[in-house]
């Protein structure tokens, strides 16, 4: 029997591959490296950049994730040289834009990490403009720029939602490595947003933007995730980063937390939703440190966990944002799950 070919059916399958091929930066971090796993597990052909691809103890990892050979390409860039990421969007339809400075580097050309992270927005929506095949630019933001404090600094919003932004130039205390990536953090967010469709002269380009709560959960890695390491802060009693949840909460009212599992299903859900654009909140949880304190008190006395965690401000600020759970996005892991996987991970690394 003679099969004649459908022009149209090969049409939409060369569309359905491209489609399929999406960039992930900062591919080496904990939501980068989960992300690119779980595209590859969904079919995805993935190009991830990592900053050093002569380090064997990432590019490894990487390439060992089931279907890597055939479907995983991996790019060398920098967010400290933003030109870098130009090969690693060509051809693709989604761009991921995770990576973001966190120390800044002294002999960079970038005066400190804000002025490094939008310029790293801004090339890579230019190479995602200039590309034609890149339909959609997705950031991973984070709950450090969506702060309800008032405007005029006399408390907190009862609320907080995608409207809310981080005042600028915050100050973190002695603390300028949180002050910085905060700063960065608010002001990338604001840049990116500003390159959605008809925006900025960006054409059709479609941009969101996903301000995640702390991250927890497990990991593929062979070290505990520093956002992870923070949720357990009080369990370790480590101060650096019981002083990083801690800021969180000052910051935000609450601390917002979100499992690595749901994070990496919002972007891809947002990837793959014809009608997300803009900005979102990402956070299946909206609590205070006293309760964290609590669930390891209960859940585990091993640890004598003490009485100055369980103790702290309890505040009456709602969690408003619903406009991803609105979308028809369900988070799969409650606080429970996020923390006990956090402990199963630390004990799994030798952390705990």
């Amino acid at each position: 029997m003679l099969l004649l070919l459908d022009p149209t059916r090969q049409q939409r399958e060369r569309e359905s591959e491209r489609r399929r091929k999406a960039c992930v930066t900062g591919g080496a971090g904990y939501v980068g490296s989960s992300l690119v796993k779980k595209l590859l597990e969904k079919g995805y052909t993935v190009h991830s950049t990592l900053r050093n691809l002569q380090d064997e103890s990432k590019t490894s990892i990487r390439r060992g994730f089931p279907q890597a050979n055939e479907r995983l390409v991996l790019f060398e860039a920098d967010i400290y040289k933003p030109h870098d990421y130009e090969a690693a969007i060509q051809g693709c339809e989604i761009v991921f834009h995770v990576a973001t400075p966190f120390e800044h580097q002294k002999d960079s050309q970038f005066k400190n990490t804000s002025e490094a992270a939008i310029a790293g927005v801004k090339s890579i929506a230019k190479y995602c403009i200039n590309s034609g095949t890149v339909r959609r630019l997705i950031y991973t933001a984070s709950v450090v720029a969506a702060s309800p404090l008032k405007d005029d600094g006399t408390g907190f919003k009862d609320f907080i939602d995608e409207t809310c932004w981080t005042p600028l130039n915050l100050s973190a205390g002695s603390n300028d490595l949180l002050k910085w990536y905060t700063d960065s953090k608010t002001r990338a967010e604001k840049e990116i947003l500003s390159y959605g469709k008809g925006e900025n002269g960006c054409g059709g380009l479609e941009v969101v933007s996903l301000a995640c709560g702390i991250v927890g959960g497990e990991t593929f890695l062979n070290f505990t995730p520093l956002s992870a390491a923070v949720l357990i802060s009080q369990v370790k009693d480590n101060e650096a980063t019981w002083h990083s949840l801690k800021f969180l909460e000052e910051l935000d009212g609450k601390i917002p937390v979100v499992h690595i599992d749901d994070v990496c299903e919002a972007h891809i859900f947002c990837a793959e939703n014809p009608s997300t654009k803009g900005r979102f909140l990402v956070a299946s949880s909206y609590v205070s440190s006293a309760d964290i304190a609590h669930h390891f008190f209960q859940t585990y006395p091993e640890f004598h966990l003490k009485q100055r965690y369980l103790e702290g401000p309890k505040r009456e600020i709602k969690w408003a944002s619903t406009k991803l759970t609105d979308k028809g996005f369900v988070y799969k892991n409650n606080l429970k799950m996020i923390l006990d996987d956090c402990i199963g991970c630390a004990k799994r690394t030798g952390y705990l």
